[in-house]
Parts: C-alpha cells; structure tokens; sequence
C-alpha cells in the first residue's frame, strides 16, 4: 500500500481493494437504519444498528459473508459512490471524492483505530440492534450522521 495515499489525488476508481477498504473509518454510521420521508425524500437517522453490526467496535461481525444474512446490504463501490445520499458527512469516502482531507481522528492520519470513538464520530454507545428495535418510528434520533 503506498504510504499516505489517501493524500495522493489517486482517483477512487484506481485505489486497489486494500487501499479502499482502508478508507473506512470504522464508525459503522452506514450501519444506521434511517427512514425516508415518502413526500420530501429526507432521511431521518434512527439509534437502530444492522443486527451484524457489532456495537462495541462498530465493525461488521461476518464482513465477508454479509450478504447472505442481510441481502440489503450496500457494497460500496467507488462507482456507486455518487448515488448513495445517506453516507454521513464524514465519511472517508465522500470527502475524498469531494477531494477533501480526512478527519483528524480518521485512523489513517492519527494511526490509532480508537480516535474514532473518542471522538464520538462512531455507533458505539448509543445504537440497539434491529433484532431488539421494534418499529424504527419509534427509535428517530437526533444526531448527525
């Protein structure tokens, strides 16, 4: 992997499959449930977790084999990248196809996994997995994804 090369310019399309999942910061935000406004198309985020999503590290617990429990699950790619809206704002994805610099707790600048969390830029502490949820209206959060 070449060093830094989140900072580099290198297209998204041209970055191997190590250096793309390197991007991901770990905060499992996509891994929120949200709910759409049928009449204006807004998304509304809710405290409720994909029931793969392990809460305490907010990492996937089967990454690999995802798709087989939850066939709703988005693999991103940098070609789909543009087409997804909920992806949150300070997702390493979005802001270097906006060409913007990562985050200082992002692990890639700060070299530690667990800036994330400290930060409070990550799942862990405040989401419930779907399989205890209930009805997602009933679980609307007010944070920011």
């Amino acid at each position: 992997m070449n060093a830094r090369f989140w900072e580099d310019g290198t297209p998204l399309d041209k970055l191997d499959r190590a250096q793309w999942e390197a991007l991901c910061d770990g905060c499992g935000k996509c891994c929120v449930h949200k709910l759409e406004d049928d009449e204006t198309g807004e998304l509304y985020p809710t405290n409720v977790a994909c029931r793969l999503l392990d809460r305490r590290t907010a990492q996937c617990s089967d990454y690999r084999h995802r798709h087989a429990y939850v066939a709703e699950c988005v693999r991103l790619t940098p070609a789909k990248l543009a087409s997804i809206d909920w992806l949150p704002s300070t997702c390493a994805y979005r802001l270097r196809a906006a060409g913007e610099p990562l985050p200082d707790w992002h692990y890639l600048v700060c070299g530690d996994r667990e800036a994330v969390h400290r930060a409070s830029m990550s799942v862990r502490g405040w989401t419930i997995s779907e399989d205890d949820a209930g009805e997602l209206e009933y679980h609307l959060t007010d944070r920011t994804l």
